[in-house]
């Protein structure tokens, strides 16, 4: 079986990449197992933080490595927090100060519309890197539900054709609706197409 890196560290998302690539016959490991530490990510892009985590991993395990970067991205805001979703709830105390925050900079905004954005990148030593983009688009409730624990932004973020958050929503739905899941769908196309060596 094939071993493949991915370089993270959140148990979360390592759980949800076995589902999905470990049929293919693929051995999942991830960052805390091959003792790797995090990297410092100075891109200007999605797709430039996804390639140098990818090649952190790639340079220090040998192994085909995948890391994915993403964020929420609020039109009104110019498409803020993006790129630095993670650091902006860090910076602000975390969920849900963080949506606090947010609200009030959109208080005199009549456009709540946002989207997210997943950005997954493959790299295979001696090969060029892929890259794989999942976007959902809709638009951030006024009224989040404080019941919801959900992971990061999902409580306040409403997937365009539903009236619930990401949150709210089951999650075979939420899997296949998502950004990460509709970057993973390429991937996986990509993947039976050219299996790792």
């Amino acid at each position: 079986m094939k071993k493949l890196l991915i370089a993270t560290h959140n148990k979360h998302k390592l759980q949800e990449f076995r589902l999905v690539l470990e049929p293919l016959g693929i051995q999942i490991v991830g960052s805390d197992e091959m003792n790797i530490p995090d990297c410092d990510e100075t891109g200007t892009t999605f797709q430039e933080n996804s390639f140098q985590k990818a090649l952190w991993g790639m340079e220090h395990c040998q192994l085909p490595t995948i890391a994915d970067d993403s964020g929420l991205c609020i039109h009104a805001l110019n498409d803020e927090p993006g790129l630095f979703s993670a650091r902006f709830a860090k910076e602000n105390g975390g969920y849900p100060n963080t949506f606090k925050v947010l609200f009030e900079k959109l208080k005199n905004q009549k456009d709540w519309t946002a989207h997210f954005t997943c950005c997954l990148c493959l790299v295979i030593p001696k090969k060029e890197p892929q890259f794989f983009v999942g976007n959902v688009s809709g638009h951030l409730t006024t009224k989040p539900d404080s019941s919801l624990s959900d992971f990061g932004y999902d409580p306040i973020f409403v997937p365009d054709g539903f009236d619930k958050p990401f949150g709210a929503l089951p999650a075979d739905t939420k899997k296949n609706l998502s950004h990460r899941g509709r970057a993973l769908e390429l991937l996986i196309a990509y993947l039976k197409d050219n299996p790792l060596e």
